[in-house]
């Protein structure tokens, strides 16, 4: 694991725990998922630490952060970052969120203007009334708790049967952040969404909306939103489902600096 910074800070009642590559560079904060946390962008980060200072937050409720009772919607997690922005002193950052990750990084453009520097949205839970109650009613909450039964070794064990073209180093860090993950974290769950065509008609930075092929927004989706948004950028990662970043990762990687290049 590489000897990166990790800290704790302080916001909105709780403590956000982090860990940062440093350096006197422009920073990227890099915003997980459900079920992960901020060490499963190991490998992006590994990839853009030259350039850029990365922060990887653990959400509310994952990894090492705390464990509220309540505050999990995606409101609460948008203002843990913008809190997280605020208490580093980190100057207009640019800011990457992957599924939950994404949907919280839109809601914190759109809310807090002039905070960041440009978006990168990479296949965010924008999902329709019906599909967000689908999601909810469905037993992923549930397998979730069977699985916080079982060991790390069989975490890890089970995740490399199903991931076999994955590297060991990053199912070791997706089985620990699965463990790390409290079931009050689900909530973020709860219907209805934040609307994300809204979310992306208030947002006046530089941006970018990646996903796969197979995945959870789809190529109609994206040009729609590009109708909203003159500022959106888009790119469809072939032979990629939602988690784009570990399917296609140097596409992902590439695409990434691509459009960082560009702003």
């Amino acid at each position: 694991m590489p000897a990166w910074k990790t800290a704790v800070c302080q916001t909105n009642n709780i403590c956000i725990h982090y860990t940062r590559t440093g350096g006197s560079k422009p920073p990227l904060i890099l915003l997980h998922g459900l079920m992960t946390n901020g060490l499963c962008w190991t490998g992006l980060a590994r990839t853009l630490k030259k350039d850029y200072d990365i922060i990887m937050p653990d959400a509310r409720g994952h990894g090492n952060s705390d464990v509220p009772d309540n505050g999990y919607q995606y409101e609460d997690l948008a203002n843990d970052v913008a809190g997280l922005i605020t208490a580093l002193t980190l100057p207009r950052p640019i800011l990457l969120g992957h599924s939950m990750g994404g949907m919280t990084a839109a809601v914190v453009a759109a809310r807090n203007p002039g905070l960041l520097g440009a978006l990168i949205l990479a296949d965010p839970t924008f999902l329709s009334p019906e599909v967000q109650r689908e999601v909810y009613d469905s037993d992923v909450a549930d397998q979730h708790r069977k699985i916080l039964d079982l060991s790390y070794e069989e975490v890890l064990a089970a995740a490399r049967v199903r991931h076999p073209t994955r590297s060991q180093e990053t199912l070791e860090l997706f089985a620990r952040a699965r463990l790390q993950t409290s079931m009050a974290a689900f909530d973020v769950l709860t219907p209805p969404n934040p609307d994300y065509k809204q979310l992306l008609r208030n947002s006046n930075v530089p941006a970018l909306l990646i996903f796969g092929d197979k995945g959870v927004v789809s190529t109609a989706v994206a040009e729609e939103l590009q109708q909203f948004n003159p500022e959106l950028r888009v790119e469809q990662i072939r032979e990629a489902g939602h988690s784009l970043h570990l399917d296609q990762p140097e596409r992902f990687a590439t695409a990434i600096k691509t459009f960082l290049a560009s702003i």
